[in-house]
Formats: structure tokens, sequence, C-alpha cells
């Protein structure tokens, strides 16, 4: 038969485009991230590099996600300002301690008296409208709030010990800015200083103590070794933190891959959640770096009812914060008409 040139264009126009179609796309380049902690390396062993790496092992190429820890990149104090800039992409830390320009920073971190248990966080957020605030705040200035978890708990580890709300009086303390805030009613010097500067200054005697976490952290990234005693009573059960990240960033990330992102994340709430509840007793009762002190019951009334009065003054400042201040309150109210165990433990 003879191939006329009609039918030797059409085929061979078939036969090019059937190529086309069947050539393998071009792979393209994985999505990179990098995220700084407001943690140090041995913290960051248990509290955000299980994560990362799990993630990058299930994005398989696709994304990864750089970590970096505490003032690796920029100063604790600026993380929002650089993440917000997108000189980094996303962010592990307390809206408190990274100085977030909404309303609802005062409540990151240690927000006095307001927690009891670890449990209360997820369920304030996921269940009493929590999250939806925080997006909605953070969306304004530019941020993805991606989740919010439920930390350690805040107490005092101090060279001297206190027995006594009189003993806290002139003491210089490590601690984040709205408990610090609250404590300098009680006569506590707050000072900010670099998180990696905090042991040396305890032993040179800048700092008297800490109020920055719950036991196993003062265990964990050594703080037990430079001071002596631990303070039982907490001003917080746990502290509120976060993951953050640009929002032009985020929405550059396709949406099977942000889900990945939100389930890690979880997964590290998750395992802070246990880690502390458990390292909290185990650490008490087994190891004896930090003797024990409780300040009693009837003086620590006045440090819960002047929390009251802060609470109050928080919510005159904003509607925003009346709004969360009016959850908290609820919310601890239904705590404590459930009884045992939500409350009067």
């Amino acid at each position: 038969m003879t191939t006329t040139r009609r039918k030797f264009l059409t085929s061979g126009a078939l036969a090019a485009g059937a190529a086309t179609v069947a050539a393998p796309a071009l792979a393209q380049a994985p999505i990179k991230w990098r995220l700084q902690t407001y943690a140090g390396p041995a913290l960051g062993e248990h509290v955000i590099k299980p994560a990362i790496e799990a993630f990058n092992t299930i994005a398989a190429g696709q994304m990864e996600i750089e970590l970096y820890y505490a003032d690796q990149l920029v100063p604790t104090a600026e993380l929002f300002r650089a993440m917000q800039k997108g000189t980094i992409d996303a962010v592990q830390s307390d809206d408190d301690s990274m100085a977030s320009p909404t309303d609802v920073t005062v409540f990151g971190g240690y927000f006095p008296l307001a927690l009891k248990f670890s449990l209360d966080v997820p369920a304030l957020f996921n269940d009493y409208g929590l999250d939806e605030i925080w997006k909605e705040e953070y969306a304004k200035v530019g941020v993805k709030h991606i989740s919010a978890g439920s930390w350690d708990p805040c107490n005092f580890a101090t060279i001297k010990p206190i027995n006594s709300l009189e003993d806290l009086k002139g003491k210089r303390i490590f601690t984040f800015p709205t408990a610090g805030r609250f404590l300098s009613r009680f006569g506590v010097v707050p000072v900010t200083l670099p998180w990696e500067d905090v042991e040396v200054a305890l032993q040179t005697g800048e700092l008297d103590g800490i109020a920055w976490s719950g036991i196993t952290e003062d265990y964990t990234v050594g703080w037990a070794n430079v001071t002596e005693y631990f303070l039982t009573n907490n001003i917080s059960g746990a502290w509120i933190g976060h993951f953050f990240a640009n929002m032009d960033r985020w929405n550059e990330v396709p949406p099977h891959l942000q889900e990945l992102l939100k389930v890690c994340f979880e997964s590290s709430h998750y395992y802070r959640q246990h880690w502390y509840w458990a390292g909290e007793a185990r650490l008490r009762v087994e190891e004896t770096k930090l003797k024990l002190t409780t300040i009693p019951d009837a003086e620590w009334a006045q440090v819960e009812a002047e929390a009251s009065n802060f609470w109050d003054e928080i919510a005159a400042e904003s509607p925003v914060k009346a709004k969360v201040v009016e959850i908290f309150k609820k919310y601890n109210e239904t705590m404590v008409k459930a009884g045992r165990p939500y409350r009067n433990t």
C-alpha cells in the first residue's frame, strides 16, 4: 500500500502527540522550609526533632524542613518578625516570648492560674473556641496559626529555698513577659536573657532562679545542676505553645502536605503531653538534685486571688482579651462544678 503525504502527516502528528503525553514529567524541586524553635538542642530532642524527622520521611522528597534551635537564626524575641517577613518560614514557640503583635499574645506561655492540667489546653482550643480566635488574630498579621499544644507547667527552680511568699521578694527570676508582669506583684524581679545564657547566669549569681518550666525541663536542659530547690506550687499547670508559619509560605504548600504538617505537629503536642506528665511526677519522686519546697495552701490562696484581679485587668484592655478571659472563666467554672478529677484535687 502506498502511504500518501496526507496520511503520513496525520499519523506522524498523532504519534508525536502520543509521545508527548507519554513522556514522564520533570521532577519538581522539593519545597524547603526553615523552622526555628524556642528550645535549645537538649530539649529539642524531645519537643520538636522527632516530629520534623517524621515529616521529612513521610514527605518523601516533596518537602523538607530544616530545623534550627533557640537563637540559631534569630533571637527568640525576634522570631515573630522574622517569620512574618519570611526570613524564616515557620516557628515553634509561645506567643508571649516571641512578642507577637496580637491581642492574644498575653495568653501564650503561662497565663497565671488559668490552667491546672495539661488536658486543659487542647480542651480549650478544640472545644471552647480558642483555636478560631487564634487563627483569626494571626491571619490579621500575615501568619498562619497551625495548632496549639499543652506543654509543661511553670514552677520555680531556685538557688535558695522558697517556703513563703516573703521568700519571693527581690528574687531575680528568668521568666516569661506575662508571668513576670504578674509575679512582680509579689516582689519578684523579672529578668530577660537569651535562653542559652540562663545556666551561666545562675552560676554567676546574675539570676536567683527561674520560673520557665516544670521539673522535667529543669533536669533535661541542665538547670537542675545549677539550682538547689524546686517549688511545687506552680503559677500555671500547663504552657500554651504553638506552631506557626508565614501565611504566604503556608499557602504555597499543597493541601496534602499541609495536612501532613498538621498531623506531625499534633504528634509533637501529644508526645509532650505524656512526656511532661510522667516526668513531672517521676523526677519529684526518684531524683534528688532538686529539693522540694511548698508554700502552704492558705498562703498560696493570695496568689490565686491576685490572679483573678490580673485576669480582670487584662480583660479591660481590649474586646478580644475580654472574650478570651471570659472563656477561661467559663471553662474553669465548669471544671470546678464537675469536681474530681477535674478540680478540687
